[in-house]
């Protein structure tokens, strides 16, 4: 099996229930040291061995920037999922030995931006709290609009108030406090950037209503991490080794090459950043293209696939490796 590069063995020194459904991981090196800094925004690879599978999940980074040595990460549990947040909240404990890769950051804070509008959605929160945290300390004009469904499900809430003050506005919608993108989104000063994470139809919305009251598209910032896909299981095969690889219902065609020991290149395992574009050599089916990457007319053309998020239907695929 390839592993993957640059990874660090991490042991479990804390976990913690934060909301419903939302746990608190701290991983602190298992060789001690330091483990590499990090930027607001940015998100590391987490490896889980579950017998003779092996788990790989991108989680953003949402603890201290100052290098305190341990990196945590919030995981809301997914029964619906492939696996990887059902076996972090029912099969890791506190000692359990984990690794990580080196931070990867796809959603920077823009340091040009004269103010930084933050909006999470539920678990979108994470990547944004260490935003908050960085805007803070540093004195940037910065507002956090945070929307849950109930107050059992916001998570880091009260740290956020603490932290962020006036800055903070929560929006909780069983208590009938709605999140008012339009109002929000027009009444900013010129030369802010829109930071937003959440749920796909919240983010759509938000990116949409910007660009309809031409917000410049280079002030817009999305994390878009898509969780790959179930279906029907399928066949790729290599065209350079004739390998064929079978990649099952719950499993990502990304997973499975890696099982197979094939070497493609990933960051965010997400469908957002491009490192794993494959060119497609044959293509008898339909792909199911559910990335956020590739155009609408890359799609269509059948060319390229994005295998950490994308899924297959038919009778023969074949991929350049």
């Amino acid at each position: 099996m390839t592993a993957a590069p640059q990874m660090v063995d991490v042991v479990v020194t804390d976990i913690a229930d934060i909301a419903e459904g939302i746990k608190s991981y701290r991983l602190a090196p298992l060789a001690g040291g330091p483990l590499p800094s990090f930027s607001a925004g940015a998100h590391i690879l987490l490896e889980m061995r579950d017998g003779a599978v092996l788990r790989r999940s991108a989680y953003s980074l949402t603890g201290s920037l100052n290098g305190a040595g341990n990196y945590t990460i919030a995981v809301r549990r997914h029964a619906q999922g492939r696996g990887g947040s059902v076996f972090l909240h029912d099969r890791v404990h506190v000692g359990s030995k984990l690794a990580v890769g080196h931070p990867v950051n796809l959603f920077p804070l823009h340091r040009r931006a004269r103010k930084h509008l933050l909006i999470a959605g539920g678990i979108g929160i994470t990547p944004l709290l260490a935003m908050a945290a960085e805007l803070t300390m540093e004195a940037r004009a910065f507002e956090l609009h945070y929307a849950v469904r109930s107050r059992d499900h916001a998570a880091f809430a009260d740290q956020l108030a603490g932290m962020c003050g006036d800055n903070l506005h929560l929006y909780i919608s069983a208590e009938g406090r709605r999140l008012d993108t339009a109002t929000l989104l027009g009444d900013q000063p010129l030369g802010t950037h829109l930071y937003v994470c959440g749920p796909e139809a919240l983010t759509e919305d938000i990116l949409a209503g910007a660009r309809g009251l031409g917000w410049p598209e280079e002030s817009l910032h999305s994390e878009r991490f898509v969780a790959p896909a179930i279906g029907g299981a399928y066949e790729v095969t290599l065209a350079k080794s004739g390998v064929t690889v079978a990649v099952g219902s719950h499993q990502s065609m990304l997973d499975a090459l890696e099982h197979a020991g094939v070497d493609v290149p990933s960051l965010c395992r997400g469908g957002a950043c491009g490192q794993c574009e494959t060119r497609v050599v044959a293509c008898d089916g339909i792909i199911q293209h559910h990335d956020h990457y590739l155009s609408e007319a890359d799609k269509a053309a059948t060319g390229k696939v994005m295998p950490c998020v994308s899924r297959f239907e038919g009778r023969r695929l074949v991929l350049d490796l």
